[in-house]
């Protein structure tokens, strides 16, 4: 292979990574990659470039400038950057970014990072797993991949994505929301990923637990029955004094804002913290599991 040969091939792998393809069930995101596309290949018509002159100018290659263009492939913010500063665009394509990230991720999971982010209170607890607002990528893309029928890497990388975004409720400081969650004993003790993917996980619990705003408490497995066996439970509270919550055990499921329902979660969430470990206790349980010593 030339050197232009082998230059090109890196272009395309770099670019071509799993986790940005545009989901065609998504109406709003396909709009929005469709119009963002379109734009991008009228004003590179417009420059008098070809597709190929033009990824290579941008770092990128052909076919991933023909699938960005079709409304296939979701641009990352480097693509647009670039492709602002080649057709000499003055910040407007640039500027699609902002439309571009709100689709970047499934609906659902934007949906629930909406509310996520403008929650002052928020209280999770999770019966065989580890909350995802908890979890590394190392551990989240091993529970992806396990799932059967299987996920294709490509939404194995999406879904990651996605999870890893919602955690920024963690960098917020306007102020900084309450997080409380409870998590069983069990899960904690699964090597999920392998034993080095387990403990970066255990590290990552430790310093969440650590931060002002955060309480992480531990449910010991020898504890007796809880509200919380049926599985998991979540309230969301925004500044306004209007919340939301969610029992799998209640309502079937389903998220609710109704008064007499948000009370009867609450009661089950505020005995599930009075049974678990207290914050001080659970950290030191964690430390003990990464130590052997449980």
């Amino acid at each position: 292979m030339s050197v232009d040969g082998e230059a090109e091939q890196q272009l395309r792998d770099e670019a071509d990574e799993p986790g940005w393809e545009v989901d065609p069930d998504d109406e709003w995101g396909v709009a929005v990659i469709t119009t963002v596309g379109r734009q991008l290949k009228l004003r590179r018509e417009a420059a008098g470039m070809r597709a190929g002159e033009f990824g290579r100018a941008v770092g990128y290659g052909e076919d991933m400038v023909y699938k960005i263009e079709s409304g296939k492939r979701i641009p990352r913010q480097d693509f647009l950057i670039a492709a602002d500063e080649v057709l000499r665009a003055g910040g407007l394509i640039a500027a699609t970014w902002e439309d571009v990230k709100k689709v970047r991720y499934p609906k659902k999971v934007r949906e629930l990072g909406k509310l996520e982010a403008e929650a002052v209170e928020i209280g999770v607890y999770v019966c065989n797993s580890i909350s995802g607002l908890l979890q590394t990528p190392e551990h989240a893309r091993a529970l992806f991949r396990a799932a059967q029928p299987p996920y294709s890497p490509n939404e194995v990388e999406r879904m990651v994505a996605a999870r890893m975004a919602r955690q920024s409720i963690f960098e917020r400081d306007d102020p900084a929301p309450s997080i409380s969650f409870v998590l069983e004993e069990a899960p904690l003790q699964r090597e999920v990923g392998g034993t080095m993917v387990w403990r970066q996980q255990l590290e990552r619990l430790l310093e969440v637990g650590g931060l002002h705003n955060v309480t992480l408490q531990v449910m010991p497995t020898k504890s007796d029955a809880h509200p919380g066996v049926d599985g998991r439970i979540e309230m969301l509270k925004f500044a306004e004094g209007t919340a939301v919550g969610r029992s799998d055990g209640e309502f079937n499921g389903r998220p609710t804002s109704d008064p007499k329902q948000l009370r009867i979660i609450e009661l089950q969430y505020g005995t599930i913290r009075a049974q678990a470990l207290t914050p001080r206790e659970s950290l030191v349980f964690i430390e003990q599991l990464l130590l052997g010593e449980t």
